[in-house]
């Protein structure tokens, strides 16, 4: 009989011919777009918004559950003044003209990331986006905004710390589990493909926790040409990838007595 890690491992290896369950994408790349062509960097942002609906429809399409997409870092605040004014309107055109069609679509949308210091008004429409759709089922749009990993970790760890402090749970008792349960992004999926635009090949605070067993694929387009074959490119590269979760290789794990015949050295695999 196959042990519970072979079986998980043909488990994962079926479900990634079928296509990842959770995509997420690093949207990079607006600005450099827009210089190229001699443009304002707000053309490049609001053609970024144009292979935004390109891209949920496309998911949707490819049967998609989950796509996570990074719209604004934490650190994104440091650009200038006017770059974010810029952003903050494309966000609330973008709420105001796709809201009514990602629901009509099925679509929920989800947002992660920290919204105290928000204007009232980006707060209103990001909670009206989630309110509304909260019951669709087909898939789900997680828009990553006003978000940076390092500080989800940290406001997991200070939630964590204030219920031990009140002796509410055993500090030994802390595990990835219950910091997971902490995180912007609890019930969901990890990510199985990460995708980056414009050839840079970091995370950017992204996704730090989560990433953990992902696929990276880097794309050199810049994002306003992302489309429905960038995507499809990104998946097939998934699709061709081996995960095997630090454990055993999929082939040995589908054959038992291949595997006792093997060398740990074979066997036994230290990296994802």
């Amino acid at each position: 009989m196959r042990n519970e890690a072979s079986e998980a491992v043909v488990s994962s290896v079926r479900a990634q011919a079928q296509g990842p369950r959770h995509v997420a994408v690093i949207m990079d790349g607006n600005g450099r777009w827009a210089a190229a062509r001699g443009l304002p960097r707000l053309e490049g942002h609001r053609r970024g918004v144009e292979a935004l609906r390109r891209a949920v429809r496309a998911a949707g399409e490819l049967g998609i559950g989950w796509l996570t997409v990074y719209s604004f870092s934490s650190e994104n605040w440091r650009r200038p003044v006017q770059e974010v004014s810029d952003l903050m309107g494309l966000l609330k055109r973008f709420i105001r003209n796709d809201l009514a069609d990602l629901h009509a679509n099925g679509v929920r949308v989800r947002v992660i990331g920290q919204r105290e210091g928000l204007s009232p008004d980006i707060r209103a429409l990001l909670d009206e986006a989630e309110a509304l759709t909260r019951d669709n089922l087909r898939m789900t749009l997680v828009v990553a905004f006003n978000y940076g990993a390092r500080q989800e970790i940290a406001q997991a760890a200070r939630a964590l710390a204030r219920k031990a402090a009140a002796g509410l749970i055993d500090p030994d008792s802390i595990d990835e589990t219950s910091l997971d349960a902490h995180l912007d992004t609890a019930g969901m999926p990890e990510p199985d493909l990460i995708i980056r635009t414009s050839g840079e090949q970091r995370l950017s605070n992204f996704l730090l926790w989560q990433a953990a067993y992902s696929e990276f694929v880097f794309l050199d387009l810049h994002w306003p040409d992302f489309d429905r074959a960038a995507l499809e490119q990104a998946v097939d590269v998934y699709r061709g990838r081996e995960r095997r979760f630090g454990g055993v290789r999929a082939n040995m794990a589908s054959n038992p007595s291949a595997a006792a015949g093997a060398s740990a050295e074979q066997t036994v695999m230290t990296g994802s």
